[in-house]
């Protein structure tokens, strides 16, 4: 492993150990305001912070098989346990948010006064600066290193800004025009926003599950930086596909017939080079392929 990748290791365990603890402490906040106030959107952001934290101790143990090397038995590396822990996640909360839907519907159906309001906004307003705090270093952690893993984590905290924001409105709301029934309302907004994000999250760890290719946009530039080599005269069956923190490339590369095998061998190895200095965390395949010309009715060959 590079300096660059235990740079990234560290980073992503950190992240995951403050995923944890900001999740326990906003578990502990909610359920204070939600005692004091019976607040059915404080209920629903209390049981989104649950997820959270169950999410991420998950996603802590993921990241622990992830990050181990490559042995004997897993010669690609242990990446997929981001994505399995993922989708574990999504239906997990993608269940949980069925029940809060429920919760909610029956709440609205049969309203319920909140009490200390100002308790339970002081609260949230707290809660919103502290999972702030940490989606901005979860952001600048799957920039740095593109983590599955981190990144349905944040998407877990980026919806709980949502949820804590939306609980602020529906207390405000409440107390200021003693109106019931806008409490349920944010809670199925939050509940089916929940469960959006849940189906989201089980898409992608679904897509790098089944080695789905990389996105056009990148599979365009990995090509160009292979053509860009003067010796290469064309790309052919170029596969892509991602596991956790890192990339696999394979493909075939037609170069002249009549170079060396040694020729070959060094424009691959330059070839290979470049595909990794722009993706460093990336394995290439090559296979090197004679270019065959086609002869035309007059015997002469003809260069595609």
């Amino acid at each position: 492993m590079t300096q660059v990748d235990l740079y990234d290791a560290r980073i992503i365990r950190r992240a995951t150990y403050a995923a944890v603890s900001v999740a326990s402490i906003l578990i502990i906040m909610k359920f204070f305001a939600w005692w004091i106030t019976h607040s059915v959107s404080l209920q629903a952001s209390l049981i989104d912070s649950l997820l959270d934290a169950f999410a991420s101790l998950v996603n802590m143990i993921a990241v622990f098989h992830a990050l181990k090397p490559a042995d004997k038995y897993h010669r690609f590396g242990h990446g997929k346990a981001e994505s399995i822990a993922a989708l574990g996640q999504a239906l997990f909360i993608g269940g949980s948010s069925l029940w809060l839907l429920h919760t909610a519907y029956d709440r609205l159906i049969n309203p319920y006064p909140i009490e200390s309001t100002e308790v339970g906004l002081v609260i949230m307003g707290v809660a919103i600066v502290i999972t702030f705090i940490l989606v901005a270093f979860q952001k600048y952690v799957v920039k740095k290193t593109k983590s599955t893993a981190i990144a349905a984590d944040m998407i877990h905290y980026q919806t709980d800004l949502l949820t804590n924001s939306a609980v602020i409105v529906s207390l405000l709301c409440a107390e200021l025009f003693h109106v019931k029934q806008i409490d349920p309302i944010f809670g199925l907004l939050i509940g089916a926003y929940i469960f959006w994000s849940a189906w989201r999250i089980m898409m992608q760890a679904f897509s790098v599950l089944m080695d789905r290719e990389l996105d056009e946009e990148e599979r365009v530039k990995i090509l160009a930086i292979i053509k860009s080599h003067p010796e290469v005269i064309d790309v052919r069956d170029l596969r892509t596909r991602s596991s956790g923190l890192q990339q696999f490339f394979q493909l075939h590369i037609l170069m002249d017939p009549k170079l060396s095998l040694e020729e070959a061998d060094r424009i691959a190895e330059e070839v290979e080079a470049e595909v990794i200095q722009a993706y460093p965390k990336s394995q290439v395949i090559i296979r090197l392929v004679p270019e065959i010309p086609k002869r035309n009715d007059f015997g002469s060959d003809i260069r595609s």
